[in-house]
C-alpha cells in the first residue's frame, strides 16, 4: 500500500496537469515546464502543429497516392499544410483548418437556431433494413460504404441519415401537432465511396456535413420551413461574403418535388448552371431541357456558367415519413403524416470553394470571419539591427489582446526569428492572416511605426500602437 501511495504522490496533480493544458492553449505561463516568464501568455507559431514552406514538389508527393492534383485549393491546402492526404479522398485537417472549421460551424449554429433548428447527433452507423425500406440500399449502389459487424449485421457509414431520423421521430408515440414543427439538425462526418475522388476537400470519400430534417404539420407549413431556411443558407453565405446561385436542381437519389442548388460560381466547378441576367432564374441544366435557350419565366436568353456545390435543399413530403409512420395527431384528434424537408450544407466543401473562389495562385486567403487567426505579428530577426524592437512587438501583441478583447486567442506571434522578417512575412502571406503586423526599421523610430499588411484589401500601412489598435477594433470574431 505504502508503494502505490508514493507512486500516486509522484503523479502529476490536476492543478499541474491543468497549468499545462492552459500553456498549450496560450492562455497562462506553465512556469514548472520553464517556457519563460510571459510565454504562455502568448501564442507562439513555432508551437503549432503545422508543416511550414511545402514545396509543389514536396505537395505533389504527398498526394500521389490519390491522384494529380486538380485545382488552386487542393494545392494551396496542401502547399501551407492545412490538409495532409490518410489516403485516397481522406485527410488529415490540420490545427488552422480545424480552427476555420470549428468558425464556420458556428456560424452555421447562428443560423439554424435563428430559424428554430435543435442540434443532434446520429449514429454514423446505419442498419440495412432502414435503407432497404426506402429501397435506397440497392438504389444507391456503391456510393454506401457497407460493412457486417460480428454477428453478421449489415450497416452503411451514413452518407446522409434520412431515414435514420425519420425513424427517430416515428419511434416517439403521441406527438402533437402543437409539438411542430421540429427543426433537427447535425454537423458530422459524412461518407461516400467515390469511384473517383479528387479536387481535395471538394470531393472526398469522408466529409464533414451539415444536414437538417424538418417535420411540419401541414405541405402550407412545410413549404414555410423551406423558404426559411433557404434564407438562412443565403444569410450564411452572405455573412461569409461568398455570392451563391440559388438554383433550381433535380431531386435525385433523396426524392421529394422540390429542390434547390446553392452553388458557388467557379471554373473549376463540376456542375453546369443556365443562369436569366435578366430575371434572376437559375437551374442545373440536368433541369432543363437540352434544347432549351431561353428562360422559362421571362424568357430572355440563358447564360451557362459552372459552379460547386455547397449546400442543397429538398421538399420531401411523405416520401420517408409514410414509410416509417412518422406522425402527429391534427387538431381533431386524428394521425397525420408528417411533412418533410431536408436540408444539407458541405461544411469541409465550404472552406475548400472559398479558398478556391478567394485566394491568389500563391497565397490561401479565407472568408474574414473564417480566418484560423486574425492577426500574426512578425518581430525582427535575431542579431538584426532592429532586434531592439522583438520587445515591443511582443508588448503590442499584449496590447491588442487587452484593448480588443474579442481579438483574445486570434493573435499569433510568429517567434521564429532565426528566419528573416522576409522569409516570415512569405509565410504570412500563403496563410492567408487577415493582418500581419511586421516590427521592421521604423519600430525604432520615435514613436514607434509597425508596418501592417491588410491581406485581404492588399494595403500596406504604417501605424503606431494606437493605429493598430484602431484598425483592429472593429475586426469582428465568431
Amino acid at each position: 500500500m505504502e508503494g502505490l501511495l508514493a507512486r500516486c504522490r509522484a503523479l502529476p496533480t490536476l492543478s499541474v496537469l491543468t497549468a499545462c493544458s492552459r500553456q498549450l492553449s496560450g492562455r497562462t505561463p506553465c512556469r514548472s515546464h520553464h517556457c519563460g516568464p510571459g510565454s504562455g501568455q502568448r501564442l507562439l507559431l513555432s508551437r503549432i502543429f503545422q508543416p511550414q514552406n511545402l514545396r509543389e514538389d514536396q505537395a505533389l508527393s504527398l498526394e500521389s497516392r490519390s491522384g494529380e492534383l486538380t485545382c488552386k485549393s487542393q494545392r494551396l491546402m496542401l502547399q501551407v499544410g492545412l490538409i495532409l492526404p490518410a489516403s485516397p479522398g481522406c485527410y488529415h485537417l490540420l490545427p488552422y483548418t480545424v480552427r476555420a472549421l470549428e468558425k464556420l460551424v458556428r456560424l452555421i449554429d447562428q443560423e439554424m437556431q435563428a430559424v428554430g433548428g435543435q442540434k443532434v447527433s446520429l449514429p454514423s452507423l446505419s442498419p440495412a433494413e432502414l435503407w432497404r425500406a426506402t429501397q435506397r440500399w440497392d438504389l444507391m449502389g456503391k456510393e454506401l460504404l457497407r460493412l457486417q459487424d460480428r454477428h453478421g449485421k449489415e450497416y452503411c457509414l451514413g452518407p446522409t441519415h434520412e431515414e435514420v431520423v425519420t425513424a427517430l421521430v416515428a419511434s416517439q408515440k403521441n406527438l402533437s401537432y402543437k409539438q411542430l414543427p421540429f427543426l433537427l439538425y447535425q454537423v458530422t462526418r459524412k461518407f461516400r465511396d467515390e469511384p473517383r475522388p479528387r479536387f481535395g476537400l471538394l470531393r472526398g470519400r469522408e466529409f464533414y456535413m451539415k444536414d437538417m430534417y424538418t417535420f411540419d404539420s401541414s405541405p402550407e407549413a412545410a413549404r414555410q420551413t423551406y423558404g426559411l431556411v433557404c434564407d438562412a443558407y443565403c444569410s450564411l453565405f452572405s455573412r461569409l461574403g461568398l455570392q451563391v446561385i440559388k438554383a433550381q436542381a433535380d431531386v435525385g437519389s433523396i426524392g421529394g418535388t422540390m429542390s434547390h442548388e446553392f452553388q458557388l460560381p467557379v471554373e473549376v466547378g463540376e456542375d453546369q448552371l443556365a443562369v436569366c441576367p435578366s430575371c434572376g432564374f437559375s437551374a442545373n441544366v440536368e433541369t432543363l431541357d437540352s434544347s432549351q435557350t431561353n428562360c422559362p419565366v421571362c424568357q430572355g436568353p440563358l447564360t451557362e456558367t459552372r459552379g460547386i456545390e455547397v449546400g442543397h435543399t429538398f421538399y420531401l413530403g411523405t416520401k420517408y415519413s409514410s414509410i416509417f409512420r412518422a406522425q402527429f395527431t391534427n387538431a381533431e384528434g386524428k394521425p397525420c403524416l408528417a411533412e418533410m424537408g431536408c436540408y444539407g450544407l458541405g461544411v469541409s466543401r465550404i472552406l475548400a470553394a472559398a479558398i478556391e473562389v478567394l485566394a491568389t495562385e500563391d497565397s490561401v486567403r479565407w472568408p474574414g470571419l473564417l480566418a484560423p487567426y486574425q492577426v500574426c505579428l512578425i518581430p525582427p530577426k535575431k542579431g538584426s539591427k532592429e532586434a531592439a524592437a522583438t520587445e515591443l512587438t511582443e508588448r503590442l501583441y499584449d496590447h491588442i489582446a487587452e484593448a480588443v478583447p474579442q481579438l483574445h486567442g486570434e493573435l499569433v506571434l510568429d517567434d521564429r526569428t532565426h528566419l528573416t522578417i522576409g522569409s516570415r512575412l512569405k509565410d504570412a502571406d500563403k496563410l492567408g492572416y487577415p493582418f500581419v503586423v511586421v516590427a521592421g526599421k521604423r519600430a525604432l523610430e520615435e514613436p514607434a511605426c509597425f508596418e501592417v499588411w491588410c491581406q485581404n484589401t492588399g494595403e500596406q500601412l504604417f501605424l503606431t500602437r494606437e493605429g493598430v489598435l484602431d484598425l483592429l477594433t472593429p475586426v469582428q470574431v465568431v
